[in-house]
């Protein structure tokens, strides 16, 4: 039988995610169906409950569920207990499995297709809610110099940065900050996690925030550059990177767990930047 995969959210509508493992199947030759499931806000456990009595294998989350997701678990991977959050579920045996794979999305986006290491780099994360909890332990094991997480909210960084278990920051040096508090200092990458490209805003940002070579990295994506990267391009940073490819970098490692293959992904991405 063809196994069943959703993408479970509210909305789900906008999704890309049955396009994306619809490709990677066809790649790997795998047999699975992946559809979009649209839970009630306040229906998010019965729909997951009732997608696996009636066969499904594993399932996506996207918001406003990712919370959820990781209180329905049984078993939780090390990537979701430090995120507090679950964005890919496995059903086998009567389990709830949860993952997250945001965060290597995010690293693997970086390193392999934008061939831009993060090792012994100087690091802006910008925001401190559930997105950037998300990425914090894949960019803390890719082993920059520092991380600086900086938040309109100084209080919600600090409180990240003290939630980090002890031992995972390695010979990172993490700190926190509100966004006054970023002019005089330079960054190799700056990552923003904040929500401020869905509403075409801005958080105050210094012209002199990026270094030379520096990348400008938006975990949004959409038609044209967000905001943020209007504002890095007009201040002479060469290196700009949205959001799609983390996209289908975490799907791609949500396939991987699921179905034990890693696709290909630049023939997607090639293939969803077409439109």
């Amino acid at each position: 039988m063809t196994d069943r995969y959703v993408v479970i959210g509210h909305p789900v509508a906008h999704s890309q995610s049955p396009r994306i493992h619809a490709m990677f199947a066809a790649q790997t030759g795998q047999d699975i169906a992946y559809d979009k499931l649209l839970a009630p806000v306040d229906g998010f456990k019965d729909a997951v409950r009732q997608f696996v009595s009636g066969g499904g294998r594993g399932a996506n989350v996207t918001l406003p569920f990712k919370l959820e997701a990781y209180e329905l678990a049984d078993t939780l991977s090390e990537r979701a207990r430090y995120a507090r959050a679950a964005n890919t579920l496995s059903f086998a045996g009567g389990q709830i499995a949860a993952d997250n794979t945001d965060g290597v999305g995010l690293v693997q986006d970086i390193e392999t297709n934008l061939e831009f290491r993060l090792k012994a780099r100087d690091v802006l994360l910008m925001g401190a809610g559930g997105a950037a909890r998300g990425v914090l332990l894949p960019l803390l094991q890719a082993g920059p110099a520092t991380l600086v997480i900086a938040n309109r909210t100084v209080e919600k960084a600090v409180q990240l940065v003290e939630s980090i278990q002890h031992g995972a920051t390695g010979r990172v040096r993490v700190s926190a900050c509100g966004f006054d508090q970023l002019p005089g200092q330079q960054f190799d990458v700056v990552v923003n996690a904040t929500s401020s490209s869905l509403s075409d805003a801005l958080p105050p940002l210094p012209d002199d925030l990026f270094a030379p070579g520096a990348l400008a990295y938006d975990m949004m994506y959409g038609k044209g550059l967000t905001s943020f990267l209007a504002f890095a391009e007009a201040r002479n940073v060469e290196r700009l990177a949205d959001g799609l490819g983390m996209l289908v970098e975490q799907a791609a490692e949500s396939f991987r767990i699921w179905r034990g293959v890693r696709p290909e992904t630049r023939p997607v991405m090639r293939a969803l930047r077409k439109g």
